[in-house]
């Protein structure tokens, strides 16, 4: 009887703890979602009219999972351009004629702006317009990645390049009106108090306006020239990929609250600029290859990625097959291996591998 009485005192006991450990998970629970909704974060602070307490990001929170599923595919793709052996293409380089080497310096250097235009206001940008907090830390993240990209073109012209070739080309950038007008039309949006458009503008530059610059060292890896400069650019594409998936899937999470009306409005203003940089794409790129016969597929090029684009927003791609037709030999650059697949969900869309070193000793010699 006494160890009856003493088993049901126990499950009583147990009862008892476990009631109160859901009350205060419950209540702790509550207190932090009411917490969260009465607070800021420390971005919303700083542009906010009226101003409360702020409060920390919390990882352990989620409110939208896709946030960690992009936060730990960019932090595992991470890569810098040190690792890349660039210096291996030297003997490549040096066969191509003035001519080849000033195009391709231009057509970087046209790349490193545009990065530098997203990385120093696109994506900084969008972290006032963040749905969520970690949504927030991506940006921030993307803006990092995005400097080490336009840092990979520097390492590019360092290995490769005379001094009398860099300034020439960065003089070009600056005097370049066809280049300037396509750097220039995205950032009123960027900065502006739509976040839908300014949504829209972020996953621009990495899902269009980089193609037609892509497109020259994807052409020259066919031919077996500069081959591991191709690699960096394929990097540089995998972490596109996931900035353009991860802005358009934010565009879709806000433009599904608008009503019918607004989303149709949005649709619109969404043709009506693509259509505009398109023209402007192809202004640049027939100036850019005058001279190489290039402009053509390259166009054809941008304009694939523009239906790419276009569905990662929601929407369906108005291009033909005509319009959209890359020579194969081309297209087969953008998988670093033939079995893979270049998308957010595939592998790590690229062979590179960070290496290890480790001292030799006498007896490594022994034979």
């Amino acid at each position: 009887m006494l160890e009856r009485a003493l088993a049901q005192l126990l499950v009583l006991e147990l009862r008892t703890v476990l009631v109160w450990r859901v009350y205060l998970e419950r209540n702790t629970m509550q207190t932090v979602l009411r917490d969260a909704a009465s607070s800021q974060s420390p971005a919303e602070y700083a542009y906010a009219t009226s101003q409360g307490n702020m409060r920390a990001v919390n990882w352990n929170r989620l409110q939208d999972e896709k946030d960690l599923e992009v936060w730990n595919r960019v932090t595992q793709n991470f890569w810098l351009p040190e690792n890349i052996p660039v210096s291996n293409d030297l003997p490549s380089w040096s066969e191509l004629n003035p001519a080849w080497q000033q195009l391709i310096v231009r057509t970087f250097t046209g790349l490193t702006l545009l990065d530098t235009v997203q990385a120093s206001v696109g994506d900084i940008a969008q972290i006032r317009h963040a749905l969520t907090d970690i949504e927030q830390a991506n940006y921030a993240n993307f803006a990092f990645m995005v400097a080490v990209h336009a840092r990979s073109y520097g390492t590019i012209f360092s290995t490769l390049c005379s001094s009398q070739q860099i300034d020439e080309a960065q003089a070009w950038v600056v005097n370049n009106e066809a280049l300037q007008r396509r750097a220039k039309v995205l950032i009123p949006f960027y900065t502006g108090d739509d976040s839908l458009k300014s949504k829209v503008a972020a996953a621009l530059m990495p899902g269009f306006l980089l193609y037609g610059g892509f497109y020259l060292p994807f052409y020259l890896s066919a031919r077996a020239k500069l081959p591991n400069t191709s690699d960096m650019i394929r990097l540089i594409l995998r972490d596109k990929v996931i900035h353009n998936y991860y802005s358009g899937y934010k565009y879709q999470q806000k433009i599904k609250l608008l009503p019918t009306d607004q989303q149709e409005h949005m649709k619109q203003f969404v043709f009506n600029l693509m259509y505009q940089l398109i023209d402007l794409e192809k202004a640049y790129l027939y100036e850019l290859y005058e001279g190489f016969n290039l402009a053509d597929e390259a166009i054809r090029f941008s304009i694939y990625n523009a239906g790419k684009f276009l569905q990662n927003l929601g929407y369906d791609s108005p291009f033909s097959e005509e319009e959209t037709r890359i020579s194969p030999e081309v297209f087969a650059q953008l998988s670093a291996r033939a079995d893979e697949n270049h998308d957010f969900f595939s592998g790590s869309g690229s062979s590179y591998v960070i290496g290890t070193t480790e001292e030799t000793t006498d007896d490594d010699w022994e034979f």
